[in-house]
């Protein structure tokens, strides 16, 4: 159990914290929501946080077009099917379904969840009727979901179906569920790079979450080498003009699902991408906390300058005459508003909501029941920033030191884990991992006919004569060094024979593009030396 004071000089109760969790919930409540309830939050940027927000396991959101795999993807992980799951090629799955752990398999709708005080969905009760009856939530036992959430979402449609209404605000739903989930997964298909208007709309709307976004091409398997480079380059340039940041979206290529590789030409290429989003989502629940964390900081700046927009604007308004015209002017010059807090406070331009929807936002409410501001309420979110959060960075690092290395296992992520089917087994460094003769003997000839050419003494050579002939690799000095390290088994300052011969093969498994092992394998051991060990 972990605690930590508060005992900066100021006449308050000090504070004791058990878990990061139990912190950023106090936190909120006593210092951030007073900050919200009091300039209306709420009604222009996101609801109040709700208990389970702070305690829920880390999720996971799916979206793309339809038929890009987005359900396929889930029941590939999980490597079973879920309740409520269609798979198809035409528009499917027509819900947002929770896929959640529960210690039965079973069903609860959205009226029913969104009342569930330990579920995390409860200010989805807001977005209506219309929504909550697309709305699920799918329990299972499942050792994939005892880790991590996932939130599956009705394909996006493109040409006329998009223009029909779904009868609730599509992008104000995935904004939502953006702001509390941990990772972003945009899925395409490598046949259908068109990006609709709403998947647009939709893309934009998750602007302000793009460290939490990561890019799947999916069914990569499909195409050719030539034809998947070209796929890869447009994708990159519609996400570029649609994102539009100096900074480019992790992609991941490859074919998610336990079928067949149609076109097996980049399999390599797809085992490396799957292990790379793999390891990317096993690390969620390890940073969950700090992921929490930095979640109420972004809310708290974005709170603050909120502060600052509302009291300017009641500042503004008349006490007594002409307040519908003057309402109108401020909305109009909002932009001037904002430009005059950013100079006075000291505040960056991208903390600043967005102009033309809180323009939108605003013409809808009555600036006279606006508050002044309130200097204690600023206070309280400034020393929580400045001092509570650091204090309770300390809490997060203790917290994963103490508990073992979480990660998400089962399903998909078992199946590479061990054994020969793991990613890079028996390749570079593994190679000859499963033989009984040493792998190095295969090419010692070669090597022999070298070494015997450097005058070795006493059947070795020197450190300089090895440099002279292994530098001829044109590694750089660092890589060299370390292969010295390694070949240099019984640590004498010179290389024999077979440490030679050893020594050219880590030269070649580098040269190759592998990495290098931080110690040498048994497998690479010289017999010769292997009394040693």
């Amino acid at each position: 159990m972990f605690s930590w004071s508060n005992k900066n000089g100021k006449k308050k109760d000090p504070e004791l914290f058990q878990t990061v969790s139990d912190g950023l919930r106090r936190l909120y409540r006593t210092k951030l929501f007073p900050l919200e309830d009091t300039y209306r939050f709420h009604d222009f940027h996101s609801p109040a946080l709700e208990d389970a927000d702070f305690d829920n396991k880390p999720m996971v959101l799916l979206v793309g077009q339809y038929s890009t795999g987005k359900t396929t993807f889930i029941r590939h992980l999980m490597e079973q099917d879920f309740p409520g799951m269609r798979i198809g090629p035409e528009p499917t799955t027509d819900s947002f379904i929770a896929v959640m752990h529960g210690d039965q398999e079973g069903v609860i709708p959205g009226n029913a969840l969104v009342v569930d005080p330990k579920k995390p969905f409860r200010k989805l009760n807001a977005f209506g009727n219309a929504f909550l009856n697309r709305f699920m939530c799918a329990q299972m036992p499942n050792p994939v979901l005892e880790s991590i959430s996932i939130i599956d979402t009705p394909g996006i449609l493109s040409g006329e179906k998009q223009r029909i209404s779904r009868g609730y605000d599509f992008a104000a739903v995935l904004e939502w569920f953006a702001e509390r989930v941990d990772r972003i997964i945009l899925l395409f298909d490598a046949h259908k790079l068109d990006i609709s208007d709403e998947f647009s709309e939709v893309i934009r709307a998750l602007k302000n979450h793009e460290d939490k976004m990561r890019v799947v091409l999916n069914k990569a398997d499909q195409i050719g080498t030539q034809q998947l480079m070209r796929v890869y380059g447009a994708l990159m340039w519609s996400l570029g003009k649609i994102i539009n940041t100096p900074e480019v979206v992790r992609v991941y290529i490859g074919s998610f699902w336990a079928q067949p590789l149609l076109v097996p030409d980049n399999r390599k290429l797809f085992e490396a991408e799957e292990q790379d989003l793999f390891r990317d989502i096993q690390g969620l629940p390890r940073n969950a906390a700090l992921r929490k964390l930095n979640d109420l900081i972004k809310r708290a700046r974005l709170a603050k300058v909120h502060a600052y927009i509302i009291s300017s604007l009641k500042k503004e308004m008349p006490s007594m005459f002409g307040k519908e015209n003057k309402k109108k002017e401020l909305i109009a010059n909002l932009g001037e508003i904002y430009l005059k807090i950013e100079k006075e406070h000291q505040i960056s331009p991208g903390d600043f909501p967005n102009l033309k929807k809180m323009q939108e936002l605003l013409a809808g409410q009555d600036f006279t029941k606006f508050q002044a501001m309130k200097q204690k309420q600023l206070e309280a979110v400034e020393d929580m920033l400045a001092n509570d959060i650091a204090k309770l960075m300390i809490l997060v690092r203790q917290e994963e030191a103490a508990m073992p290395s979480q990660s998400v296992q089962g399903g998909a992520f078992e199946g590479t884990m061990n054994g020969p089917f793991g990613h890079g087994y028996g390749e570079g460094a593994g190679e000859g991992i499963d033989e009984l003769e040493w792998v190095v003997g295969r090419d010692k000839p070669s090597y022999d006919e070298i070494f015997y050419t450097l005058s070795p003494v006493n059947g070795k050579v020197s450190g300089a004569m090895a440099k002279k002939e292994m530098v001829k690799s044109k590694l750089p000095n660092t890589v060299l060094g370390k292969i010295w390290k390694l070949a240099d088994v019984d640590k004498d300052g010179f290389l024999d024979d077979d440490e030679f011969a050893l020594a050219n093969h880590l030269i070649k498994v580098k040269l190759e593009g592998h990495e290098l092992p931080a110690e040498l394998p048994e497998h690479l051991v010289p017999p010769s030396k292997r009394c040693l060990e």
